[in-house]
């Protein structure tokens, strides 16, 4: 079957088109036909600096991408909840010995998939898997309710839309970190009070919105030296939720605000088949919120084939994509 490949680890360009066997099938496993997958922002780190990861693919002949849509073309031993035919979504690949979605048929373990939901195209399903486990998982984690007030910093992101969608479909107040008109339209058009990160200073934007007191929940999708930013801007015994906290910094304010610092790193369960199966519930639980018309996922508006991998990778990484980077898979 079909594949781009990548022979070394470096830049766009080491994309390489090539023929791979089908993979086998085995118990408590289905073989999905992939119409789309999508790319995020881990998949170029392994591309990059994989020597330096250790869930990155062997090499020569690693294939990439984690995300896909499908169809399902064969079914397991032991699968009982999953049906030849069924239109399926899952983030199931693309790391260690698990072979990724750029190519057109993957083995997924059913823990880490769900039925596709029902109002979404292939195209955006695709865009959905990873990001929208991460979200959930951090939304959940720190506790999210009705009635509180939830700041997403880096709310025009891949994550932190969603975020920013899914805590309001839990109930909360939403507020939102960017940095550019374009951003802020479509915080605002997903339903969040924005804030310009640019022009505002932490103090003053929770003065603003908080009356002093802080937010109950903060979701920092940007990490890193914004982690500071996340614990000023958090209420007394409030929740932090990150997904970039490869820093060394100071959790003096964490300790003296009684802070819950919940770090996110989504591809355990893929990494060391531990829980998987709360990712497959956590699809499912995303699924009916997309159904529900509570959650869209928004899609980048430059479209790409399998072909195209390098360019859809720098789309990505020059920074001007808005949403999620589909590659169609099927012709």
């Amino acid at each position: 079957m079909k594949a781009m490949v990548i022979n070394e680890f470096g830049g766009p360009e080491v994309f390489t088109a090539a023929e791979i066997d089908a993979p086998r099938l085995k118990a408590g496993h289905v073989i999905v036909r992939i119409a789309a997958t999508s790319v995020n922002t881990v998949d170029t780190m392994i591309r990059e600096m994989g020597q330096d990861l250790p869930f990155s693919p062997k090499l020569p002949g690693g294939v990439l991408g984690m995300d896909f849509a499908g169809t399902i073309e064969s079914v397991g031993e032991g699968v009982e909840d999953f049906n030849v035919g069924d239109e399926v979504y899952g983030c199931a690949g693309g790391l260690a010995d698990l072979q990724g979605t750029l190519t057109e048929l993957i083995l997924a373990d059913v823990r880490l998939i769900a039925p596709k939901p029902k109002s979404l195209s292939m195209r955006a399903a695709a865009a959905l898997p990873l990001v929208g486990i991460t979200a959930y998982e951090g939304l959940t984690r720190a506790q999210t309710a009705k009635g509180q007030t939830v700041l997403v910093h880096g709310g025009a992101g891949g994550v932190g839309h969603l975020a920013i969608q899914m805590a309001r479909h839990f109930g909360a107040t939403v507020f939102a970190t960017g940095g550019s008109d374009e951003q802020a339209a479509l915080i605002e058009k997903l339903g969040a009070t924005y804030i310009d990160y640019r022009s505002e200073k932490v103090a003053d934007y929770v003065a603003k919105h908080t009356d002093g007191a802080g937010f109950d929940v903060i979701y920092d999708s940007v990490g890193g030296g914004n982690l500071q930013n996340s614990f000023e801007a958090a209420k007394l015994c409030g929740q932090v939720a990150t997904t970039v906290s490869l820093i060394e910094t100071d959790l003096s304010p964490v300790h003296f605000r009684g802070l819950s610092l919940h770090v996110v790193f989504m591809l355990i369960p893929m990494i060391h088949d531990y829980k998987r199966e709360s990712h497959g519930a956590i699809l499912r639980a995303i699924t009916d919120i997309v159904d529900a018309g509570a959650l869209t996922p928004i899609l980048d508006s430059e479209v790409y084939t399998l072909d195209q991998v390098s360019d859809a990778h720098a789309r990505l990484a020059s920074g001007k994509a808005m949403g999620k980077i589909v590659i169609d898979v099927a012709s």
